[in-house]
């Protein structure tokens, strides 16, 4: 249990590091360590933007044509939604963008007030355009919307369709009301792949000067679970706190369950080791970590365990105990016992024919 102790220390030291010379000159020099990286690189075209290629080469037809039709973009958080329509919007308006594109955040400015009154007023505004663009009404969070205000917008759709576009950015699709989801193309994102992540950390790692590891940069990886948006905050949030991104302090900044002790949790499972299973689980337990922040870490690093520490037939009964311990949790069933007796199923799996 060497591992164990070790990674046992880490996680309860909270001493505070000198700050690094150089990187505090670096930030009085420059200030560019005050601005957030999402903001700073974010893309600003659409040749530039990582993931969902099938979607992006629709967007550039689109850019071309000139014709955009009203679009739903459904899909996880972090997977450049709000981007790649912006993107778009500057293709297609150029020098006329600040004048004739509306973004809102529906999560903030959900009511049916704001849809009459900034949504309409904003589709009613003369704007002078080229032939064939039109005005661009940018939603973010749209299936926040209350019902009402999705009705109202509805209606303004199709009263002025011939000047004004609609783009809603939403996580669930059917949180949207059918009316205005038949008069929208639907647009899937899905979650980026860790090499795709990795690419744009590399990229930026390069232009900050990021002093890091490579476990570190799998670990940022690893966490960010095919959001950019969080992996880029939580590597700027490592090399400001720390000036070094490595595994042990990107754990640290992020606060989740170590996958070293739950892959050592798991191997003793697969030896039918139940004690040394549950010494691992009741440590990240005493260290307040939630039923949900284990169970979810579990899964993710026995997904990726390699078949030369779990067999296929083993690692896919493994993932069918740890779904149904993850529903029982999602139900309300978050306990230490629930925890233990999934332990213990893991552990007997390892007897059975």
């Amino acid at each position: 249990m060497e591992l164990l102790d070790t990674i046992d220390d880490l996680m309860d030291s909270r001493r505070s590091l000198p700050p690094d010379p150089e990187l505090t000159s670096q930030s009085k020099r420059t200030g560019k360590l005050q601005v957030p990286w999402i903001e700073k690189y974010r893309p600003t075209l659409l040749c530039d933007i990582v993931g969902n290629s099938e979607t992006i080469k629709r967007f550039e037809v689109f850019a071309k044509q000139g014709n955009l039709p009203n679009i739903i973009l459904a899909g996880p958080p972090g997977t450049g939604k709000t981007t790649s329509i912006l993107c778009l919007a500057r293709a297609m308006l150029g020098d006329s963008f600040s004048n004739a594109v509306l973004e809102l955040n529906a999560s903030d400015e959900r009511g049916i007030d704001v849809v009459r009154s900034r949504i309409k007023g904003f589709s009613q505004q003369r704007v002078t355009l080229p032939q064939g663009k039109h005005k661009i009404v940018i939603l973010d969070e749209a299936d926040s919307m209350t019902s009402g205000a999705q009705q109202a917008m509805r209606r303004i759709m199709e009263v002025y369709s011939r000047t004004t576009r609609f783009a809603l950015a939403c996580n669930d699709s059917e949180k949207i009301i059918e009316a205005i989801q038949s008069r929208c193309a639907v647009l899937r994102y899905s979650r980026l792949s860790d090499a795709e992540i990795l690419s744009r950390l590399l990229e930026i790692c390069n232009k900050e000067k990021v002093s890091k590891t490579d476990e570190g940069l799998e670990a940022i990886v690893f966490t960010a679970q095919g959001d950019m948006r969080q992996g880029i905050n939580n590597l700027q949030s490592t090399h400001t706190g720390f000036g070094l991104v490595n595994s042990e302090y990107v754990f640290k900044i992020c606060d989740e369950p170590h996958p070293l002790l739950i892959k050592q949790m798991l191997l003793s499972c697969i030896k039918g080791e139940l004690t040394a299973a549950h010494k691992v689980l009741y440590t990240l337990w005493s260290k307040g970590y939630s039923s949900e922040d284990i169970i979810s870490t579990v899964f993710r690093v026995c997904k990726n365990l390699p078949m030369t520490d779990i067999a296929e037939f083993q690692k896919l009964e493994f993932i069918k105990e740890i779904g149904m311990t993850h529903l029982r949790i999602s139900e309300g069933l978050g306990t230490l016992l629930q925890l233990s007796g999934l332990v213990a199923r893991l552990c007997a799996l390892t007897y059975l024919d």
